[in-house]
């Protein structure tokens, strides 16, 4: 008799233990967090895919033919505008200068001797005239000669990076072949594409005095010391993709930068009553979001958002919600649409702050 009563004791305390459990969890079920869009001015960062080109990047070709004799740097060396490259074999055009200097000469001699017949009218001041023609001809023929010449010393038009050579020394070049390129990289050229609205947004703001500023992340995803400023943009829309092309300034003292690089451009864009909700508000089913709306009966309605954008721990929302719509915030994994919940009401002003988000 004992163990039977100490049985249906047993079983009476297992069955209001579980009573207990189910109601606990039933309570705990029921309590949701509920908050609201809000609507504020905030500012956006947008990324934009970059092309990073030196501000003067040049081919250096040969003008005259012949033998590659000296080499005067180095690949990836920095040189000095005016610095020596390279020579061509010159011993051709030496000699043709040499000639046209002699003809020049011979050309002089012979015009002043005529000019001194013609002072004393022995010779006609048409022959004057023919001995002076002669002699401008062979000068313009010394300075064409001294041209040629000139071509076969290469030199830096700037100082820039050298980029690796094409030829290699006693290589025989002609006119016109590639022998190295040349890069200025005091200052960096960033180009980005930016879609029409948002190039009205910014034409709308900026002005000559108030340019707009920009940040480069590179490829390693840091961010470059020195911002940059846009301060050219091209003049006509892509008509296939809807963008134009802008082109940001950026200075470049520690020669970081390099002709060639990419990148990512980091723009502040300022929206105006901005729709705003925490993304822990949203789920997504098969990549697209949705939030929990809490109709004025209390019952749990699933609805699809567009996101304009995507802040830290927030969402600005395009489409899909208005300010006065409540949204679950806490529980959204506990409730199904349709389901009929009990909520405690957040204010958007005291929920932003807790997610550690800053929203002008």
């Amino acid at each position: 008799m004992k163990r039977i009563l100490m049985l249906m004791s047993l079983c009476a305390l297992l069955y209001q233990t579980g009573c207990e459990k189910k109601e606990e969890a039933k309570e705990e079920e029921t309590k949701f967090v509920v908050t609201s869009p809000i609507r504020k001015d905030t500012t956006i960062i947008r990324e934009y895919v970059s092309q990073v080109r030196a501000i003067s990047h040049i081919e250096l070709r040969a003008l005259e033919k012949g033998y590659l004799q000296k080499i005067f740097v180095d690949e990836g060396q920095y040189i000095k505008k005016g610095q020596p490259m390279f020579q061509i074999m010159p011993m051709l055009y030496e000699a043709e200068k040499q000639k046209a200097q002699a003809e020049a000469n011979f050309a002089e001699i012979e015009y002043k001797n005529t000019k001194a017949l013609a002072d004393s009218n022995i010779v006609s001041k048409n022959e004057l005239s023919l001995a002076k023609a002669k002699w401008d001809k062979a000068k313009a023929e010394l300075s064409l000669a001294q041209v040629h010449l000139g071509f076969t010393d290469i030199r830096a038009p700037f100082n820039g990076i050298m980029d690796h050579f094409q030829v290699r020394l006693g290589s025989l070049v002609s006119e016109g072949d590639l022998l190295t390129t040349l890069s200025d990289n005091s200052q960096m050229w960033v180009y980005f594409n930016v879609p029409e609205a948002e190039y009205l947004n910014y034409k709308t703001n900026s002005t000559a005095e108030n340019m707009l500023k920009v940040n480069l992340k590179m490829a390693n995803h840091q961010i470059f010391d020195y911002p940059g400023v846009v301060k050219t943009i091209e003049a006509d829309f892509n008509n296939e993709t809807g963008n134009i092309a802008f082109r940001a300034t950026f200075p470049n003292p520690k020669g970081l930068l390099r002709h060639g690089e990419t990148g990512n451009i980091l723009m502040e864009i300022p929206l105006k009553d901005a729709l705003i909700i925490p993304q822990k508000a949203s789920y997504e089913v098969l990549e697209k979001k949705y939030v929990f709306v809490v109709d004025k009966n209390n019952v749990v309605h699933s609805r699809e958002i567009e996101i304009e954008a995507e802040m830290p721990d927030l969402y600005i929302i395009k489409n899909g919600l208005k300010a006065t719509d409540k949204i679950i915030l806490e529980g959204i994994r506990k409730v199904t649409d349709d389901d009929k919940i009990e909520y405690e009401f957040e204010a958007p002003e005291k929920v932003l702050p807790s997610l550690k988000v800053y929203v002008e």
